[in-house]
């Protein structure tokens, strides 16, 4: 212990000393380590955090599974309650609705919140202890009660310490508040922001699209079992299989095929679950390229102190010092600096992780993607720390235990050894440079992506398109009302000055997913007559009024548009080109009928293909269906987006059509509010969200291998000025010295990169899935990458090698 105290001791005097080393050092690894640390925020969000409630291990989460299909679905209500019934494993079993929609009144105006109905015993399977009041009671499963989140409490309520038993208005119904959820939760769904919680009794007042609820075969609820203690998983697993043989014989129409499996709660869901995890893995390869390449600058900065130091180490180990002495104070002394660095990159990551948690997904639900800086990250940083002071101390640490004493003693490199040209410090630069290329490569990737997403063409208007959301049914209007006061309301907006027209939807393109389903034709086209059958393709549905096409620039191609069709008479329909070209063939499709289940609707138009989910997606089929005729038999679940038209500036016009809005029904909430192309910057989500990542940790990459490169130039002419002296003193002109450093960096820039560009293309694989118009081994990136990388290294040679150029001869011969 005494020895590790005179070491530290040591240390800080020493570094104290030169505070311009140690600050370039700590802001080097910093930068890395604040890379990483905010990667693996993103890792400590999404993989390894547990379910905010007591005793996350017990927890699991049911799916239930048809004749093997990997997907995971939810669960009908009747195969919950048997499974509740009947499974001896589990100490309970509670259901839920994620996604419940409301308009919650009060003080202030009227907002649109996100909540879930959840069995009573929801909360006591959870082991959740509430802020205020407390969770339902077995016999509310029909009461009016309300459990509200702590952030709407807070927000909504201010926090009223008395809010337990008071009455509040949700979607036009009186419900009572039994309790406020603690601190930070928000349901046990992963990414879901919910804010209050209501018995299922009481779902069909808030959710009106849940006819034949207690059908087996609607999938509507989630399932969360807590195991007794005692029974592992395995057990748990056989039962449950017993159960669905046992169910089969029981329910053959609806349960034959039927299994179930689980997994733990609060994890990622099984279906986006390989596609987050690469994308996550691709991600902590690159920041670990960041750091190494840190650790590599550090590690040549070190070296080039030790030759400052020889002659210390010459008598330090004259005087009777221990080589294993040396390289542990010197390790001591990386290591601390690389504590330094890894407290500078938290404080760096605290900043990021807020940056990042402003990014805001095109979904039309509530999400919660805040990021933080969590006990986890802080032991990975730690750790990686340690690793790093480690990684970058070892070998300036191990040569300088070893100088060359003949060396030292005459003022020579005491690194260097006879006759060896290829150094450890030439060892360090390569590698580094090799890292930078392949972190550019990935770099140059993300950023031809963005610059192709933005060049999609996505089929419809951006300019000047306000959209506002409302949603007449959760106020407790009837389809008929619904229709009136969707009506009234783009009567009373079109009136307003400056707007150009008013139409309504559902859903907005690139709102990130969309009702689909399987279509067929009702009379088979003789084109395909002799074409095996193949499976019905799958069609993006949106609701339209008349207009809504002209509104956003979606071009009329054939037949006509809709008009005031009765709610009654048949169904008609629009399509897209490649609905038509799917089904059709070359047929024309005016007048022909497709079917959709029971449904069918006559094609009455057709009209341009638009981007439907994705930027990235190949062209979807699409469907129109007029919105008249089907607010009464399909209301929408996510409400009822107003598109307004506008040839001033949209922003101007959202006050005016808030307070139509508020003239028609004061109660009524307005969400969603955005123009045209704040949401198309919400589309662009994970090629912005790459683009900065990897731009970011290129550039810090760029700079640190630049710097690396300069410093190890600088270095070599400072080891060689007599060497260059005599040279010029000689005769040799200033050209020829100056191309004689240049190419010693070059050399090993072009051998960088020559190591850099296989593991770049490899890299590149795992980028193909979140890659926009541009194929992993695009041409001009990699192209771009070398060259510029090339021509950064050649001024960080340059600037060097004109200092060179510099030295007087007679003052260098006057020294010898």
């Amino acid at each position: 212990m005494k020895i590790l105290q005179q070491d530290l001791a040591y240390t800080f005097r020493r570094l104290s000393r030169s505070p311009g080393f140690a600050l370039a050092v700590i802001i080097s690894i910093g930068l890395g380590i604040a890379a990483n640390a905010t990667i693996f925020s993103m890792v400590s969000r999404f993989v390894l955090r547990p379910a905010p409630v007591g005793d996350p291990s017990s927890l699991l989460t049911l799916h239930t599974l048809h004749d093997g299909d990997r997907c995971c679905n939810s669960f009908p209500e009747p195969v919950f309650k048997d499974v509740r019934d009947q499974a001896k494993s589990f100490s309970g079993v509670a259901a839920y609705n994620e996604l419940v929609p409301a308009s919650i009144g009060g003080s202030g105006e009227p907002e649109r919140v996100w909540g879930q109905a959840a069995s009573t015993n929801f909360f006591d399977v959870l082991q959740i202890p509430m802020t205020l009041g407390r969770g339902f009671l077995q016999e509310e499963e029909q009461h009016q009660v309300i459990v509200l989140s702590h952030r709407l409490w807070q927000r909504r309520f201010a926090s009223d310490p008395a809010i337990a038993g008071k009455a509040i208005t949700l979607s036009g119904h009186p419900y009572t508040v039994v309790g406020v959820a603690p601190v930070g939760f928000r349901g046990i769904d992963l990414i879901l922001d919910s804010e209050f919680w209501v018995p299922l009794g009481h779902v069909t007042d808030l959710v009106t699209n849940l006819e034949g609820r207690n059908s087996r075969d609607m999938h509507w609820l989630q399932v969360i079992a807590r195991l007794k203690p005692r029974v592992s998983r395995n057990q748990a697993a056989a039962e449950l299989g017993t159960l669905a043989q046992r169910l089969a014989i029981a329910y053959p129409a609806t349960d034959k095929g039927n299994n179930f499996r689980f997994e733990q709660a609060g994890s990622l869901p099984p279906r986006d679950k390989s596609s987050i995890l690469l994308f996550l893995a691709a991600l902590s390869v690159v920041v670990l390229l960041v750091l190494c390449i840190a650790c590599v600058n550090v590690a040549n900065l070190l070296l080039a102190q030790t030759v400052g130091r020889q002659r210390e180490m010459a008598v330090r180990l004259a005087l009777g010092a221990t080589r294993m002495r040396i390289l542990r104070q010197m390790t001591l002394e990386s290591v601390l600096l690389a504590l330094g660095g890894g407290l500078f990159g938290v404080l760096l990551s605290l900043w990021a992780t807020q940056a990042l948690s402003a990014f805001r997904l095109p979904a039309p639900v509530p999400l919660d993607l805040t990021l933080s800086v969590d006990w986890r990250v802080l032991a990975y940083t730690f750790a990686l720390s340690v690793g790093a002071g480690l990684f970058f101390g070892i070998a300036p640490a191990w040569a300088a235990s070893r100088p060359m004493l003949s060396n030292a003693l005459k003022g020579e490199d005491a690194l260097a050894r006879p006759g060896r040209k290829w150094t450890l410090r030439n060892t360090l630069i390569v590698t580094q440079i090799a890292m930078c290329v392949v972190l550019l490569s990935a770099t140059g990737l993300f950023l031809r992506s963005l610059q192709q997403a933005a060049n999609i063409d996505i089929g419809f208007r951006s300019n000047g398109v306000v959209s506002l959301q409302v949603d007449p049914r959760v106020n407790g209007y009837s389809a008929e009302r619904t229709v009136q006061f969707l009506e009234d309301t783009c009567q009373r907006v079109a009136a307003l000055p400056g707007v150009t027209s008013v139409v309504l939807t559902d859903s907005v393109p690139l709102n990130g997913g969309n009702r689909s389903d399987a279509f067929h034709a009702l009379v088979k086209p003789k084109s395909s007559a002799s074409i095996p059958d193949q499976p019905d393709p799958i069609v993006e549905m949106y609701m339209a009024s008349p207009g809504y096409f002209e509104t956003l620039g979606i071009p009329r191609l054939a037949g006509r548009d809709f008009s005031n069709e009765s709610p009654t008479g048949p169904k008609v329909a629009i399509v897209n080109q490649i609905f038509a070209q799917k089904i059709f063939g070359t047929e024309n499709p005016i007048g022909q009928s497709v079917v959709d289940g029971d449904t069918t609707y006559q094609i009455i138009g057709v009209v341009g293909n638009i981007k439907s989910r994705s930027l990235g997606e190949d062209l979807r089929p699409v469907l129109f269906r007029s919105l008249d005729q089907t607010v009464s038999s399909d209301p929408a679940f996510m409400g009822y987006t107003i598109l307004v038209h506008s040839a001033a500036n949209p922003t101007d016009v959202v006050a005016s059509v808030r307070n139509q809005i508020r003239a028609a029904d004061p109660s009524m909430a307005v969400y969603n509010i955005q123009t045209m192309q704040e949401h198309l910057r919400d589309a662009f989500f994970l090629p912005r969200l790459a683009a900065t990542l990897f731009g970011v940790f290129g550039a810090i990459g760029l700079v640190l291998a630049a710097v690396g490169l300069y410093g190890v130039m600088s270095y070599s002419v400072s080891r060689r000025t007599r060497e260059i002296g005599i040279r010029m003193a000689l005769g040799a002109q200033v050209g020829a010295v100056q191309r004689l450093i240049v190419r010693q960096g070059m050399v090993l820039t072009l051998i960088a990169v020559a190591i850099g560009m296989p593991a770049a293309f490899a890299l590149a694989r795992l980028f193909t899935s979140v890659l926009y118009g541009v194929h992993n081994n695009d041409a001009l990136t990699f192209t771009v990458v070398p060259i510029f990388l090339t021509a950064i290294a050649l001024l960080a040679c340059w600037l060097p090698a004109r200092r060179a150029a510099r030295v007087n001869p007679q003052i260098v011969l006057r020294c010898e």
